[in-house]
C-alpha cells in the first residue's frame, strides 16, 4: 500500500495502536504457569473491545487470534495447552485489521531469568531493526535493509533466518513488496517509495539460517537454534519512517 491521504494514515495509525496495545498486554501477562491459549483468549477479548479483527484468524483461518511461539518455535506458533516456564523464550506476534486497514507487530522476550544467549538475541534483533531503519527512505534500495540486518547479526557472532521475511502491508496483511529480506540480496534492487507501508521484522538466530514447517501445518521451528524476532509496521516518508506499532 502507498499511504497518500490523511484518511489512509489515520486508519493505519488506529489499527497500529490496537495491535501494539494487544502485544504489550500479552507480554505483560506472560508469566510462568500461564498457557499460550489463556494469553490468546485475552487477545481475542481485546480485539473485540477495539472493534478490530485478528488478521491470521480472519484471513487465513489460523487457529488462534495471535501467534505465540515458544523456544524452538520461531513463528506462527498455535496457542494451546503449552504452559509457559521460567526462562522460556517467547514470541508474541499480533496482526489485525479495522476499517480495511492492517498492521502487524511482534516481539521476542525471555520470561524471568533465562540463558543469557536468549536475552542477547532479543537485544540484537532490536538493534538489527534499528540499523535497518536507517536504510529505510524513499529512493533507497530495498536490499540495503537486509544488508544492515545481516551485518548487525554477524557483528555479534549470530546469523539471520533467511526464509522468513518482512512484507508489504496496509489494505491486506500481505502485499507488495512480497519480501523484506534479512540478508543482502544484491539483485533485490527495488526502490523504496514515499508512502510505502511495510512490516519490517528481523529474525536473529544463534546458528541455523532456515526454519522448517512443523506437522501442524502452521508453526515454523528450528532443530538446534534459538531465534528472536522484532517487528513493527511503518510508513516510509521523506522525513523518516513513521512507526505505527510502538
Amino acid at each position: 500500500m502507498i499511504a497518500k491521504t490523511e484518511e489512509h494514515i489515520n486508519g493505519l495509525k488506529e489499527i497500529g495502536k490496537i495491535v501494539a496495545q494487544i502485544r504489550d498486554e500479552l507480554v505483560q501477562r506472560t508469566k510462568p504457569g500461564v498457557t499460550t491459549k489463556e494469553l490468546d483468549d485475552i487477545a481475542g477479548d481485546l480485539f473485540e473491545k477495539a472493534g478490530a479483527v485478528s488478521a491470521p484468524k480472519g484471513i487465513y483461518d489460523f487457529p488462534g487470534f495471535t501467534c505465540i511461539s515458544v523456544n524452538e518455535e520461531v513463528a506462527h506458533g498455535i496457542p494451546g495447552s503449552r504452559v509457559i516456564q521460567e526462562g522460556d523464550l517467547v514470541n508474541i506476534d499480533v496482526s489485525g485489521s479495522k476499517n480495511g486497514y492492517f498492521a502487524d507487530t511482534g516481539v521476542s522476550f525471555v520470561v524471568g531469568e533465562g540463558d543469557p544467549i536468549l536475552s542477547k538475541i532479543c537485544e540484537v534483533a532490536k538493534e538489527a531493526f534499528e540499523e535497518g531503519l536507517k536504510k529505510i527512505k524513499p529512493g533507497s534500495k530495498k536490499s540495503g535493509i537486509g544488508k544492515a540486518v545481516m551485518h548487525t547479526a554477524k557483528k555479534h557472532g549470530l546469523t539471520v533466518i533467511t526464509n522468513l521475511t518482512g512484507h508489504g502491508i496496509g489494505r491486506s496483511i500481505h502485499e507488495a513488496p512480497d519480501h523484506i529480506y534479512n540478508y543482502h540480496e544484491p539483485w533485490d534492487d527495488e526502490l523504496l517509495k514515499d508512502g510505502m507501508v511495510i512490516a519490517f521484522e528481523p529474525f536473529i538466530s544463534t546458528k541455523e539460517e532456515e526454519v522448517f514447517e512443523m506437522e501442524d501445518g502452521w508453526t515454523f521451528a528450528t532443530e538446534e537454534s534459538f531465534v528472536a524476532q522484532y517487528e513493527h509496521t511503518l510508513i516510509i516518508t521523506k522525513n523518516g519512517p513513521v512507526i505505527l506499532t510502538l
